[in-house]
């Protein structure tokens, strides 16, 4: 069962670039992004509408620097012509890109956000995306994060940022959804 013609969500592709590939900080989901290939492929063969957001960053020194190999796509998951690619200088996806009047031109209410960092980028752009009236979900295992240290300056596990990062969106911001849910509420069959 396939969603309403104005219920076709867009999926919201989060800074899946080289540069995030360099971080040698321990990480959760070893799998997200074979996760976020299958999203993608089921997205393309539906013929829905696909975003790249890319991070950009206005530090010369960053690894996500203009013309920085950081700061290309990762091969795998790289934008096909036909998709949608928003650049963006911080957190947020909506903030300065002109994602949300791409999304109401083509009336799409509905997104569905997969990515880095959970707790950065991935957060700060659900967030946004509520706020704003958009229908948010996140595909927790197609979004990763890295070890952290709190505000206490205990290190946290990546596990624990991530599972801190889908419980401040569960339920105000977001529907935090595995991989295997979303295809089966998409399929219209239990998973």
């Amino acid at each position: 069962m396939h969603p309403h013609p104005n219920e076709t969500p867009a999926l919201l592709i989060i800074d899946m670039q080289q540069g995030i590939q360099r971080v040698s900080t321990p990480r959760n989901n070893p799998g997200a992004e074979v996760c976020i290939a299958q999203l993608l492929e089921y997205w393309r063969s539906a013929g829905w509408p696909v975003v790249h957001i890319r991070h950009i960053s206005r530090q010369a020194d960053s690894v996500f620097a203009p013309g920085q190999r950081g700061a290309l796509f990762q091969p795998a998951l790289a934008p096909w012509p036909t998709e949608q690619v928003f650049e963006k200088n911080v957190t947020d996806a909506f903030t300065h890109s002109g994602l949300e009047r791409w999304l109401h031109a083509r009336t799409i209410r509905r997104v569905v956000i997969a990515g880095v960092a959970s707790e950065n980028s991935v957060e700060a752009t659900a967030r946004s995306a509520s706020c704003l009236g958009f229908i948010t979900q996140v595909v927790a295992d197609a979004c990763y994060t890295f070890d952290k240290t709190d505000y206490h300056g205990q290190l946290r596990s990546a596990d624990e940022v991530h599972a801190m990062a889908m419980a401040n969106l569960r339920d105000e911001y977001a529907e935090v959804l595995s991989s295997a849910d979303l295809f089966g509420a998409l399929l219209g069959t239990a998973c």
